[in-house]
């Protein structure tokens, strides 16, 4: 349930954001340091709030009260609770995503890039937040459908799908395959490579150790080359 209140507190957002620590821009308002920092704050508190005790139990007023601000702050920066989570998985994803000066297409073959970025895949997925917000996803999406669909908008799975989509569309057969059939073809790879060690992770049976990660990844990239090279060009 999305949590709607009037915004009636006395507080403004200005008065709020100006208690956060740090130097005063001109006119005593808040720097623009400030208020990211104020807003990494209220994310902070809410994912830890969300991953912690859920998102039905999770209210407007316990983040506002966690990150010492008013309501009216918090409607200064989110619209209602599905905002405020949708921002939340895109701060978990920033946090799990690889480092910008980390190359993700590195590798001489295709096999060789697919190997790693299988390795990258699996570390993201299965870090404590990512399964955190699964366990979330999988409890409460039923009672609350909008989670299903502010995770999808926050964009990750989407860029992990453009980003292998179009390396399979310049380098798995000889013709460019067309964006719908390399797009086919990058989820089949997403799903091969997380399903399985994320549900063992998360108690479906016993979590891989990293030697065992490494070689479900090795056998995850052979088993889909040698099963695709062809078959999506059949599909074309």
């Amino acid at each position: 349930m999305v949590v709607t209140t009037t915004r009636t507190d006395p507080a403004t957002a200005a008065e709020d954001e100006a208690r956060a620590p740090g130097t005063r821009g001109r006119g005593g308002r808040p720097s623009r340091s400030e208020a990211l920092q104020l807003g990494n704050r209220i994310l902070e508190v809410a994912t830890e709030l969300f991953l912690t005790g859920g998102y039905g139990s999770t209210t407007i007023e316990a983040v506002a009260a966690r990150a010492g601000i008013s309501k009216r702050t918090f409607y200064h920066r989110f619209d209602d609770k599905a905002s405020l989570f949708a921002a939340v998985v895109r701060h978990i994803i920033a946090r799990i995503r690889p480092p910008p000066e980390v190359p993700l297409l590195e590798g001489a073959t295709l096999d060789d890039v697919l190997r790693r970025l299988a390795r990258l895949v699996l570390r993201a997925a299965l870090s404590s937040e990512a399964l955190a917000l699964n366990r979330l996803l999988i409890a409460e999406s039923a009672r609350f459908p909008e989670l299903v669909s502010a995770a999808h908008s926050a964009g990750g799975e989407q860029e992990g799908v453009a980003l292998i989509g179009g390396l399979l569309a310049r380098e798995l057969t000889d013709a460019p395959l067309p964006p719908d059939v390399a797009a086919f073809g990058a989820v089949q790879f997403l799903q091969m490579v997380v399903t399985v060690p994320q549900r063992r992770a998360m108690g479906f049976g016993t979590a891989m150790s990293p030697e065992e990660l490494d070689a479900w990844a090795d056998r995850v990239v052979a088993l889909f080359l040698d099963g695709c090279r062809g078959g999506l060009a059949v599909g074309r």
